[in-house]
């Protein structure tokens, strides 16, 4: 103990911290002590200082004491209420010294700079990650225990993040309080809102190091990447193939359980992707959405515009490895490979004979069952394929 001023600190001689009152310094030490007595008889957590403790509880009480005189948000912590304070004060008087960039508060500042310091303080004991946010280490560590504080009062489920139940929660109240001033869509959170106004702006932050290529997502460049890494982590537990999308591995699984969640409810087809739905929904609306901004013709799948596009641009970018020829589709390649390879992949279940596209094995199977769907609207007369009858017309056209 020393003293200043007329005053007794308190000083610690583990972190060299000092305090004015015996009480801070008692609580302080139990820091370093591990001394937790203060018990949550919710969740079982334990708490080193009474007031803590009494944050702690707020977490499930749902408890918000400190209202803003302003615009009545309330908040659970006294310091939150005086940072939100300076949302309508347009307060921000903490600068950085690297970037000039502003902040309302000074832990906010402290925890910019170390973007540019890279300074990663707070490690988790058990998988050794760092971040630059004690908050985040907080709820990185509920991977590891499972813990999911917040519970939703409505259906009951719960989550790891405070967050997590707020976007949740809308799911029951219908809320969408982020709203696009350029088209007027609402959206339920604020990450989503961030993501669709780049529509609008296109605008793509995250560019590959490796090739240079920009989206507009974080996620699209994480999944990008894995085409240079060959890096495939979601797995099948069934027959063990690999996937580089979680979304694919979920969509593989369906062709095991023969599951089709997707049901049309103009004529009750079942579909196992969404995608696949989506396209085909648009066979009931006509709907084009994608269209050439050369010669103006819509269609409904954006593959089918990008292989459109090429009619113009004359790219062909499928190029056989063994002769040199190019092709403008992959399909268009893999039909040719067979010239080399003498693969016929298209067998008639009727008489077994094979055949390298499966177009020739449906003309094939017509002489079978001896349908003719091809009609000639001047004679009436029907052929089994559509160049017979085109050399028919000719006969009309003299």
């Amino acid at each position: 103990m020393s003293e200043e001023l007329g005053k007794s600190s308190y000083d610690c001689d583990i972190c060299k911290e000092s305090f004015l009152e015996e009480s801070k310094f008692n609580q302080h030490k139990q820091i370093h002590e591990g001394v937790k007595p203060y018990h949550c008889t919710v969740c079982g957590k334990s708490l080193s200082n009474r007031s803590s403790f009494a944050r702690h509880k707020r977490i499930h009480t749902g408890e918000k004491p400190y209202h803003c005189s302003i615009c009545g948000k309330s908040f659970s912590h006294a310091q939150s209420l005086v940072i939100h304070k300076q949302v309508h004060t347009g307060q921000k008087p903490y600068h950085c010294d690297i970037c000039g960039k502003s902040f309302s508060d000074g832990s906010s500042l402290i925890t910019h700079k170390r973007i540019h310091t890279g300074e990663k303080p707070y490690t988790c004991d058990i998988c050794g990650k760092s971040f630059y946010q004690g908050g985040n280490l907080t709820i990185h560590r509920r991977v590891h225990t499972g813990e999911k504080p917040y519970h939703c009062d409505i259906c009951g489920k719960s989550f790891s993040e405070s967050s997590s139940l707020t976007k949740h929660k809308r799911i029951h109240t219908g809320e969408k309080p982020y709203h696009c001033d350029i088209c007027g869509k609402s959206l339920s959170n604020r990450n989503s809102f961030t993501k669709h106004k780049r529509i609008h702006t296109g605008e793509k932050p995250y560019r590959c190091d490796i090739c240079g290529k920009s989206f507009s997502k974080s996620c699209g460049l994480t999944t990008h990447r894995r085409i240079h890494t060959g890096e495939k982590p979601y797995r099948c537990d069934i027959c063990g193939k690999s996937f580089s999308h979680g979304s694919s591995l979920t969509n593989h699984r369906r062709i095991h359980t023969g599951e089709k969640p997707y049901t049309c409810d103009i004529c009750s087809k079942s579909f196992s992707e969404s995608s696949s739905f989506t396209k085909h929904k648009r066979i009931h609306t006509g709907e084009k959405p994608y269209r050439c901004d050369i010669c103006g013709k819509s269609f409904s799948e954006r593959c089918s515009l990008t292989k459109h596009k090429r009619i113009h641009t004359g790219e062909k970018p499928y190029r056989c490895d063994i002769c040199g020829k190019s092709f403008s589709e992959r399909c268009s390649l893999t039909n040719h490979k067979r010239i080399h390879t003498g693969e016929k992949p298209y067998r008639c279940d009727i008489c077994s004979k094979s055949f390298s596209k499966h177009s020739h094995l449906t003309n094939h199977k017509r002489i079978h069952t001896g349908e003719k769907p091809y009609r000639c609207d001047i004679c009436s007369k029907s052929f089994s394929q559509n160049g017979h009858l085109t050399q028919h017309k000719r006969i009309h056209a003299g």
